[in-house]
């Protein structure tokens, strides 16, 4: 069995260092995976009550994950592929792929 954790791309602690240093920490804790969700804007009460609440890019942060772990699986729970052009995501896929060394 694996273990994954799933953390938000907004708020406070949803930019992409932040969230590097969370995966890192997942990493070094056990945990098999970190993922995001791939969402436009988030409808649930803890943002909803922090008006402006900063989103950040989830392939982005992917990006910055990337570079602070070796093992960890890294992805999305979630990508709404109507709304991304699939050429622009198999090229964001990709060089995640390449930059986790296939993590």
């Amino acid at each position: 069995m694996f273990y994954g954790i799933e953390f938000p791309a907004a708020g406070e602690c949803g930019d992409p260092r932040t969230l590097a240093e969370f995966a890192r920490l997942a990493e070094e804790v056990g945990w098999d995976g970190v993922f995001l969700e791939d969402y436009a804007f988030y409808h649930n009460d803890t943002y909803r009550s922090v008006p402006g609440a900063p989103t950040y890019d989830p392939w982005i942060c992917l990006a910055a994950m990337a570079t602070r772990t070796e093992r960890v699986r890294l992805g999305t729970a979630i990508t709404p592929l109507p709304r991304r052009r699939p050429w622009k995501l198999a090229r964001e896929a990709i060089s995640l792929d390449h930059l986790s060394g296939g993590a």
